[in-house]
């Protein structure tokens, strides 16, 4: 039997296998999650996240230089926000000296070529736990965008490269957009998690700033994962309202929909690869179940594979070290 065309002859070794290699992975292609919380010299342990900590602003930075140093160039910052300061309002979320503003100007003091996205939402700063303004159980639109709006233009002022809402309050994009342009920050971009999912796979980042929502769900506003045209929708009106970049989280269980995304729209796609997501693969790898290093550095090539130009994600620095050996 004479077989002419022989797949096989592109995976005899290691070198034919790396020069047929179709996706590759770098550090360029990481952004890291990061926790803040207030204090001096405070690292917190997050149970359902091993080896990812609460960091106080001293500690952040030191971890930064860490992160720059291993070649990884973005940020996603979240705050866990005092109990004091929640409110029904979120005004503490565009408080020029709150938490978050003191961050982002720490961080592009210490090294201004790192990409600052700070996180774009009232969860954290609600006594609800909701992502926007609530009254009488539900949770107002506009009111949100307005508060939203507030919040972005005081991260502008503090120093963000780009502003990442993750909000999903309907016109919020073209909101922030109009606000950055008239507030003099036409070079700040936009960051929109266009297709954010109500998943399950969320639990432990909850956990991590204390932002569970204290009555309901979230599913009148983040999006039902039985749906992809919805998501395309969401997309295409997040980037005609002015969106520089798009995100799609959760990241494994929604490879679909950044393909479907990847084929469709002419701006760069950003990955969330969320909390839930890494518990599962941590829990396993430390039971014996998965090999660590391979997973890691499998599941976040697949996620490139699939379409994204960017991927958030707390094996961000695990998976630099690897790819630097």
């Amino acid at each position: 039997m004479i077989i002419y065309s022989r797949n096989r002859r592109l995976r005899v070794n290691q070198s034919i296998r790396d020069l047929m290699r179709e996706t590759i992975l770098t550090t360029d292609d990481f952004m890291l999650p990061i926790f803040i919380t207030e204090g001096k010299n405070i690292k917190e342990n997050i149970p359902s996240m091993p080896g990812i900590h609460r960091h106080s602003l001293d500690l952040t930075i030191k971890e930064i230089k860490e992160l720059w140093s291993l070649g990884i160039k973005a940020v996603n910052l979240y705050v866990k926000v005092n109990d004091k300061l929640k409110d029904n309002t979120g005004k503490e979320a565009w408080n020029k000296n709150g938490l978050m503003q003191d961050t982002i100007k720490a961080i592009k003091d210490a090294v201004p070529e790192m990409i600052v996205m700070p996180d774009v939402a009232l969860d954290p700063y609600s006594i609800y736990g909701h992502d926007g303004i609530v009254e009488d159980g539900k949770i107002l639109n506009d009111t949100t965008v307005e508060a939203l709006v507030k919040m972005s233009v005081s991260h502008a002022e503090a120093g963000a490269d780009f502003i990442a809402p993750s909000d999903m309050m309907d016109g919020r994009v073209a909101a922030i957009r109009e606000a950055l342009e008239e507030n003099g920050f036409p070079n700040v971009g936009i960051m929109s998690y266009a297709a954010k999912y109500a998943s399950s796979f969320y639990g432990p980042f909850r956990d991590a700033l204390d932002s569970a929502p204290g009555f309901g769900d979230k599913k009148t506003y983040q999006m039902d994962y039985g749906n992809s045209r919805e998501a395309i929708n969401e997309a295409i009106k997040d980037i005609d309202e002015g969106a520089d970049m798009i995100m799609v989280k959760p990241g494994l269980p929604f490879l679909d929909i950044v393909s479907k995304l990847n084929e469709i729209v002419d701006v760069p796609i950003s990955v969330y690869q969320v909390s839930g997501e890494y518990a599962m693969i941590k829990a396993a790898a430390q039971n014996g179940w998965l090999d660590n290093d391979k997973i890691i550095i499998e599941s976040l090539t697949c996620i490139k594979r699939a379409g994204a130009s960017l991927i958030s994600t707390y094996f961000a620095k695990e998976a630099a070290k690897l790819l630097n050996k």
